[in-house]
């Protein structure tokens, strides 16, 4: 019972921040407009820990590297105590494994990102296209439709990129990113 409980709270609040912590990289990387309901609540609950990181970690290639490495500790946290939890015996500390199946739980985070603005973006379109989180969400899905658009072709007026996007996603995570993550959870 109270592992059951510590795991939620894990799941809760150290995965849920990383996740805020990694929204806030890409929406950053994406140049999305942050003057927005979604993008003040994240600049306010993650300020309070990305901004002192700053003073120590400086932009790389004009990315915010303070918060993607804080995403990347806070689920390296996460794993390590999941690990904990569910009984793993730390004869030697995992490191190589731990680090890798952080790397691979961050990019599979970034693409559940992706895939819930896409159909947040299809969605809203139908109901209220003048949002003010379309530009957000707009701004987050452009780099990643527009190829799509240049070769699939309009049918009906129907924009068919979103859809084989989502596809191209589900593949994504079911053959490469499950193959690095066995891989990762073998080095543990």
């Amino acid at each position: 019972m109270f592992k059951d409980a510590a795991q939620l709270l894990l799941d809760v609040f150290v995965q849920g921040f990383s996740g805020v912590l990694l929204f806030r990289f890409l929406l950053q990387w994406l140049n999305a407009p942050m003057r927005n309901p979604l993008g003040e609540f994240i600049m306010a609950i993650s300020n309070f820990l990305v901004l002192p990181v700053r003073r120590f970690i400086p932009s790389v290639w004009r990315l915010d590297s303070s918060t993607l490495l804080l995403a990347f500790a806070a689920e390296f946290i996460y794993l390590a105590l999941t690990l904990y939890l569910g009984g793993y015996p730390f004869v030697s500390f995992p490191l190589s494994g731990l680090l890798l199946w952080s790397l691979v739980k961050l990019i599979k985070v970034s693409v559940y990102l992706l895939m819930s603005a896409i159909f947040a973006q299809a969605l809203l379109s139908w109901i209220n296209p003048y949002t003010p989180l379309a530009p957000l969400l707009a701004a987050m899905t452009y780099r990643f439709l527009q190829p799509l658009r240049r070769i699939l072709p309009l049918l009906g007026n129907v924009d068919l990129s979103s859809l084989v996007l989502l596809v191209i996603c589900q593949i994504f995570l079911l053959v490469p990113l499950a193959m690095l993550e066995s891989m990762a959870v073998r080095l543990l």
